[in-house]
């Protein structure tokens, strides 16, 4: 699973945990989350090699809404997340992932 939501008691948040797919990050140097929470700025989410190998980041989104994301690799190969809540087409004629919280 590549997407990990934890939903806050105290406030209408969710932490969610965006984990990029091994066979996607392989010969990966870099890997970014670029989305609707972030402008679809590549540059200003990286996500992190974790322990066992794999890149991960964790954003807070508010509920109720969904958000359109795709993975970036080294800065230039756009990936969807294997795992993703669901799918919508984008305008460059592909699919952007979307999670829903």
């Amino acid at each position: 699973m590549s997407l990990n939501k934890r939903y806050l008691k105290s406030k209408p948040v969710c932490k969610v945990k965006f984990i990029a797919p091994d066979p996607l990050v392989v010969d990966a140097k870099k890997v970014y989350l670029a989305g609707e929470f972030n402008g679809w700025d590549y540059s200003t989410t990286p996500l992190r090699k974790q322990k066992d190998g794999s890149y991960a980041t964790t954003l807070d989104l508010e509920t109720g809404q969904e958000y359109e994301y795709r993975y970036v690799l080294d800065g230039e190969q756009w990936e969807n997340d294997y795992d993703a809540d669901k799918y919508v087409p984008n305008s460059c004629g592909a699919d952007n992932s979307v999670v829903v919280v």
